[in-house]
């Protein structure tokens, strides 16, 4: 039996169980064990192993037969350009790449072995090496390189366990749980979170491949109990379950939905609630955390806030001198600092960075937060674009984008600081109008937030955009957007 996946089993135990479910294609936990581990019994001897991460039945195979076979893998995502692809593969030297047998590799790949992943193997099941060292690498998972190269993330299988197991008592996940998401697979969200995740607890989970409204309303109302996604993934459900009476009922019958990765606008949290009667829960990770704080499935519903710090995890908020803020009064702005099982070991051949990245055994995760009086979390960005230093005042982003997502003629909105003489630095906005062809005054905009926040809070710049730059995960660029790479 697999520590990390008690449920996957070789014996007719639970063999017919649904695990995974990608379209029309679907694997039973007995199927699940006969694949994941016939390919398990060809890679003990593999050292690591990269894994063409489409969002497809073979990924998720290909990385249970890795941690079953205890060898680590790399994630790919398969839309990586070469010259990043070829850092991440010459960086973490894998032995060969496992795809599925209809994927084409780019170049870049040609130079290692390929394996195709089975999920139809052959009868039988060969001896899997023994349980692995809860310390030793389980996954290598890229940073997304916004400051340099990326860098590899070694997280060590004790570290998917504890935050799942966090998790399962944060959400009251259980076996019964069937989670609908479409989330990319090279990414902790989508990989840890929506696959390892239900299989851990012996659930399933139902992958749309490409999200749309219509496949959540589809999946959740066929039996989804929950629902994983991003913040661009719940706008598009804001904006479509008022109209939508299909998805309006799905949305309000699920016991969970989760949304991560980067904040949710408050704006969007109210417009599913008021349609649903459904509170969105947010939680708070990172690739070298894993999740650190989450709001409680039985707490009290907080839009804005990312809840409280998970079983397990130590967390606190340090000024810039490093000294620690006890205040809890919703004004105290630190970055968060956070130790615990679930951190990563290290980043893979780089050990200045990973010197760097520790205040002793504390982890540095470049995020401004507040906390309330009852301890929730609530971030307001990063230290590096998202914290901005005005007349003697630190202004977080977050709240800034929030008033202004309230305003009728904003449709997107992002906010950075700039260099100001007399400031320091001047609030900046970035705004995707609700009607191009009638965009709101910079004017009335800045009063809006002066009249909700405070006068030292207000836009000095607006800029608007047809859209807003993003990545694969729906966070916004916004070193796109102070770089000058994004059309004005």
């Amino acid at each position: 039996m697999s520590a990390l996946f008690p449920a996957l089993t070789t014996g007719d135990e639970g063999s017919g169980r649904p695990a995974l479910r990608f379209g029309d294609r679907a694997l039973a936990y007995g199927e699940l064990a006969a694949a994941a581990g016939s390919l398990a019994g060809r890679l003990p001897e593999a050292g690591r192993v990269a894994v063409w991460a489409t969002p497809s039945l073979e990924t998720a195979v290909g990385v249970v037969a890795a941690l079953l076979a205890g060898v680590p893998a790399v994630p790919l995502n398969p839309k990586t350009g070469e010259r990043e692809l070829a850092h991440i593969v010459g960086d973490s030297a894998p032995s060969l790449v496992l795809a599925g047998p209809e994927d084409e590799l780019p170049p870049v790949l040609g130079g290692l072995e390929r394996v195709d992943i089975p999920v139809t193997p052959p009868s039988g099941r060969p001896e899997l090496p023994p349980e692995p060292d809860p310390g030793a690498p389980a996954l290598i998972v890229y940073t997304s390189g916004t400051t340099g190269p990326p860098k590899g993330a070694v997280l060590p299988r004790r570290a998917i366990a504890a935050t799942l197991d966090a998790l399962e008592d944060a959400w009251a996940w259980t076996g019964d749980d069937v989670l609908v998401q479409a989330l990319p697979l090279f990414h902790v969200h989508g990989l840890i979170l929506g696959i390892l995740g239900p299989l851990r607890r012996g659930g399933s989970v139902r992958h749309l491949g490409r999200f749309s409204p219509e496949g959540v309303a589809r999946e959740l109302g066929a039996g989804g109990t929950m629902l994983f996604g991003v913040p661009t993934m719940y706008h598009r459900l804001a904006e479509s379950v008022e109209d939508d009476p299909e998805l309006r009922k799905a949305l309000a019958g699920a016991r969970l939905l989760v949304s991560g990765s980067a904040a949710l606008p408050v704006h969007d949290h109210e417009r599913i609630f008021a349609a649903t009667g459904r509170r969105v829960v947010e939680r708070y990770g990172m690739t070298e955390t894993l999740m650190n704080t989450s709001v409680r499935v039985d707490g009290e519903p907080r839009p804005g806030s990312v809840g409280l710090p998970l079983p397990g995890v130590e967390l606190r908020l340090v000024e810039d001198d490093g000294s620690e803020i006890t205040a809890y009064d919703g004004e105290s702005v630190g970055e968060i600092q956070v130790r615990g099982p679930s951190l990563f070991t290290a980043y893979l051949n780089r050990p200045d960075a990973t010197a760097a990245a520790f205040d002793g055994d504390w982890f540095r995760t470049g995020d401004m937060a507040v906390r309330d009086a009852d301890g929730h979390v609530r971030i307001v960005g990063r230290r590096a674009t998202d914290l901005i230093k005005s007349g003697g005042y630190k202004i977080g982003a977050g709240e800034i984008e929030n008033v202004l997502l309230e305003h009728p003629g904003v449709r997107e909105a992002a906010v950075t600081g700039e260099p100001d003489p007399d400031l320091g630095e001047r609030v900046v906005a970035w705004v995707v109008p609700a009607d191009p062809a009638s965009p709101p005054a910079a004017r009335e905009l800045a009063e809006h937030v002066a009249g909700q926040l405070a006068p030292h809070k207000r836009p000095r710049t607006v800029r608007f955009l047809d859209a807003l730059p993003r990545n694969d995960m729906g966070k916004i660029m916004k070193r796109a957007l102070t770089d000058g790479r994004a059309d004005v």
